[in-house]
């Protein structure tokens, strides 16, 4: 049996206006945008970087 390795590609470096951006592309108005990034921030899919420590981003 071969073991098969997956190769990973370095992601590149997005901004939270970039996230923006592309979640709006896919919803229908400006507070399902926000409901949507602040679910990916709260649930830790997508965190913020800066300065290479991890920030916290508090979801009101």
């Amino acid at each position: 049996m071969k073991k098969h390795s997956l190769i990973l590609k370095p992601r590149p470096k997005l901004s939270l206006g970039d996230l923006i951006l592309a979640v709006s592309s896919c919803t229908s108005n400006t507070k399902e945008t926000v409901a949507t990034v602040a679910d990916l921030l709260g649930s830790g899919k997508v965190k913020l970087q800066s300065d290479g420590k991890f920030l916290r981003a508090k979801v009101c």
